[in-house]
């Protein structure tokens, strides 16, 4: 009796939709030739890179789910990661709320880029151009675009150093989403809503226990337990969390490709990420969608 071949998947991509390097089309194909069968492209407030990768993906035999990370607020944290799985991209409301906070991110970038060359100029170095910054952006800027420019001029040498020397003293604080208010947006959007990488809002794992415990009474659905942030023995103790919660358990590389350290496929220590996660969340979705589908008629 034979066993059957793991297969694996990668549900934290970025492409150049927000702050990625490639497109949806070429982060497909990638998935293809690292041998993923199903990936979920999760551009930061935006899904402007959905359709094309489903339609890539058809063609290329991987599964693509649609999805999108919100920065959101809880208590007195700022940007915390909040992924949606499965919403329905096209949903017109959703898609102007979108178009509200690019044009708010995309002034905050602005006002990030001219100090940035304030501080270039008291450098006495060249100021970097606003069209060279949105050469290498596609739906809206962020800092690692900025990031690229300061590498490519040969200012910095790393996308670290960049953040170090100027992308983080010349920060200006985003604004976000309520959590209570995202997580139910990507319900009334028949998705699922997943925590990124838990432990980024603190390592605390007493704190971060009671932080999960109130978003899933708020509605949160799932947490990413395999991820590039936490150690093995985090990965663990979020997995034997979400299983006592009954919570989804998702992973994800988020990927971006400006990471050395980041591969596709897999997170910290190079575990990877596989199928089985993906059904208990299709099931999940498919139940939020009919919901959804209901509540309209």
């Amino acid at each position: 009796m034979g066993t059957e071949m793991k297969q694996f998947i990668d549900l934290h991509l970025h492409s150049n939709c927000s702050d990625g390097v490639f497109s949806p089309a070429e982060l497909v194909e990638m998935a293809h030739r690292v041998g993923l069968v199903a990936i979920a492209i999760a551009d930061h407030d935006s899904v402007a890179g959905v359709t094309e990768a489903i339609t890539t993906g058809i063609t290329a035999g991987i599964e693509v789910i649609p999805a999108i990370e919100l920065s959101v607020q809880f208590a007195s944290w700022n940007d915390v990661h909040l992924l949606g799985y499965g919403i329905d991209h096209t949903d017109c409301n959703f898609l102007e709320r979108l178009v509200a906070f690019r044009e708010r991110r995309e002034k905050r970038n602005v006002e990030i880029l001219d100090l940035v060359n304030k501080r270039l100029n008291a450098e006495k170095k060249e100021a970097i151009q606003l069209k060279d910054v949105l050469a290498s952006a596609r739906d809206s800027i962020g800092r690692p675009h900025i990031a690229r420019v300061l590498q490519a001029k040969g200012y910095v040498n790393s996308t670290e150093e960049a953040f170090r020397r100027y992308l983080s003293p010349c920060n200006i604080p985003k604004f976000y989403w309520p959590i209570d208010s995202a997580i139910n947006e990507i319900r009334q959007l028949g998705g699922v809503a997943v925590l990124a990488h838990p432990v980024t809002i603190t390592d605390d794992r007493r704190e971060l226990h009671g932080v999960i415990a109130q978003m899933q009474n708020m509605g949160l659905d799932g947490i990413e337990v395999f991820n590039n942030i936490s150690q093995p023995d985090e990965m663990e103790y979020l997995r034997r969390f979400a299983e006592e919660r009954n919570l989804l358990i998702t992973g994800g590389s988020d990927f971006h490709c400006s990471e050395d350290s980041l591969e596709m496929g897999k997170g910290r220590g190079g575990v990877r990420f596989e199928n089985n996660l993906l059904p208990p969340l299709k099931k999940l979705i498919t139940e939020r969608q009919e919901n959804a589908r209901v509540a309209l008629l």
